[in-house]
């Protein structure tokens, strides 16, 4: 009895918190890693180590979830999560840097909290 009930509800636990992130509440990131950008020349894209906690709006919560979801490796994961990393801390939602494309690379810790 004590197996059977994580068993049959752990499932449904999980898929309502996913409904959650995915739609309402998003996500929160916490990741050390070597962050940097793909960036035009004579632009500041050098990748350097940062420490960032973030919240990620629900429609790339979505985004990294599909990915899992569907396979994706750990790096198209990872790329996943440095594009939601560009668009909210450094492009801030498009009124900040628009054009490069975002690196995350030598991560020390990453952790997600709903």
């Amino acid at each position: 009895m004590a197996a059977e009930v994580p068993r049959r509800w752990q499932p449904q636990i999980r898929a309502k918190a996913r409904r959650t992130a995915t739609t309402t509440a998003g996500l929160i990131v916490d990741v050390r890693a070597r962050f940097g950008f793909t960036a035009p020349v004579g632009t500041s894209g050098d990748a350097r180590m940062c420490h960032l906690t973030l919240a990620f709006p629900p429609h790339h919560a979505a985004r990294l979830f599909d990915a899992q979801e569907h396979g994706a490796t750990d790096r198209q994961l990872q790329q996943v999560t440095a594009d939601a990393l560009g668009e909210v801390y450094f492009r801030d939602g498009g009124s900040r840097a628009h054009s490069p494309e975002a690196e995350l690379t030598d991560i020390e810790q990453i952790q997600f909290e709903l």
